[in-house]
Order: C-alpha cells, then sequence, then structure tokens
C-alpha cells in the first residue's frame, strides 16, 4: 500500500486529451467529520477512507453546472445546464490517490442523469433542483421524482478567506473513484485553484445524507461550510486498477 499523495490547491497536468469538462458555479461545501470506520463500509473495493487529523468527512455540496461537453461535444445549452446536489466521500485507493466518492448526485435534466450513469456509472438521480444566489443571500434544494429524500439548504456568504489546511483537503481533490463492470476506476481532473469564501449555514433540512448511508448526520452541526464562485473543470480517462476477486 502507498503512502497517499501530498495534498496541493494546484491540479497535476491531464495525462493526453480531455473526455469532458463542466464550468461549476456558486458552490457551497457544506462538511461533516465522521469516523473513518462508518466510511469504510461505503466505499467501493480497493478504497480506504481519507482522513485529516485523524477523522473522515461527509460532503453535502449545491452548485450549478453548465457549459457541460463529453467527448468533445460543443456545450450543450439546455440538458447541459442544471443545479446538482451531491453527497461525497473521500477515500484513498492503493496508489495512493486521493480522489471523491460520490454516494448521491441529484440533478433536474434527465438526458444529463441518463448521460453520465452511461460515461461514468455515477449515482445520479433525475430530481427536481433549485438554486438562488443574490451574493450574500444562498438557498438551495433537490426533491428526487418518484418521492424519494429532498434536501433543504439556506446560507449567509461572506469575504474570500485564506485556504486552510483543512480547506485544501476538501476542496483540492484531483480525482473521483468510481465502479465500472466489476472495476473501481479513477477518473482525474484538473481546474485552477478554488476561490473559497467565508459561509454561515443557517438551515439544513436533507435526507440525502441518510439515503447515503449517514443517518442523524444532517441533525448536527457541520463542521466546515465554504462558498466558491465557480471555475472550469476538465476530466481526463479513467484508469482501472482493481476488480473483485
Amino acid at each position: 500500500m502507498s503512502a497517499s499523495e501530498p495534498i496541493s490547491p494546484t491540479a497535476p497536468a491531464l495525462v493526453g486529451h480531455s473526455i469532458a469538462s463542466q464550468r461549476w458555479s456558486e458552490l457551497l461545501f457544506v462538511h461533516w467529520r465522521v469516523d473513518p470506520q462508518l466510511v469504510a463500509p461505503l466505499l467501493p473495493p480497493g478504497l480506504r477512507p481519507d482522513t485529516h487529523d485523524g477523522s473522515s468527512w461527509v460532503g453535502l455540496i449545491p452548485f450549478l453546472l453548465d457549459r457541460a461537453t463529453l467527448f468533445g461535444s460543443p456545450p450543450a445549452p439546455y440538458i447541459g445546464r442544471f443545479v446538482e446536489v451531491n453527497v461525497r466521500l473521500y477515500a484513498v485507493d492503493e496508489a495512493g490517490r486521493r480522489g471523491v466518492v460520490f454516494r448521491s448526485l441529484e440533478a433536474s435534466r434527465i438526458l444529463a442523469v441518463l448521460a453520465a450513469k452511461a460515461a461514468f456509472s455515477l449515482p445520479y438521480f433525475w430530481a427536481r433542483t433549485r438554486l438562488q444566489f443574490d451574493g450574500s443571500a444562498y438557498a438551495a434544494s433537490a426533491a428526487r421524482l418518484g418521492g424519494g429524500p429532498t434536501t433543504h439548504i439556506r446560507a449567509r456568504i461572506g469575504a474570500p478567506v485564506v485556504s486552510t489546511p483543512l480547506d485544501e483537503f476538501l476542496t483540492a481533490r484531483w480525482g473521483m473513484f468510481v465502479r465500472r463492470g466489476g472495476h473501481t476506476q479513477f477518473v482525474p481532473n484538473e481546474h485552477p485553484p478554488w476561490e473559497l469564501h467565508a459561509a454561515e449555514l443557517l438551515e439544513l433540512d436533507d435526507e440525502l445524507l441518510a439515503a447515503g448511508g449517514l443517518p442523524g448526520l444532517a441533525e448536527t452541526p457541520p463542521d466546515s461550510v465554504r462558498f466558491a464562485p465557480g471555475l472550469v473543470t476538465r476530466f481526463g480517462r479513467p484508469s482501472t486498477q482493481f476488480a473483485d476477486d
């Protein structure tokens, strides 16, 4: 087992051409500290919880996604623009690569949901999603269609801050882990460093965390809340390292 790669706010360059790109805007990073033993059973094979100060972390993150491209396509003006709310964990593979593991992703465009499932095997769900932001007041919501879990979030956004080591651990993630055909794959990504702002959570009524295997977490105050105006992200080709026995 290799040591975990160092955390850096600057992304390593992608190898080869990117296969997809997206602009992420008006992100709210809401995070809770959890015991790594709670996270370990929720990760795909070949991964272990990534930790900071002895704790693993769980994120609930709403944002606006647009200018989405896939395999060289032009940006899709309608299906490539929607509000997403995701629940994510942090993991390390046996090569020491750090990445995100998504427990769920809520999105309002069914064609985008189907495309993401086909291209990356991500656990997207078709949901009614909304995001409103006026420079300080922030509100986001998601309601999974068919009577599934919902979330409603309100926050107050403050001034820019200097990133801390915890901020970089939670936001400087240069890949995601997905499951495809019985294999755990690593999909790299790159984007400019984040511009983070202070943020205060004012209200949270959430069922997504519990649906993702973390009951009771939404009833506790988060341990970190940050806001980022946005940036453009590019994704590289996935690599396969782990297969089920």
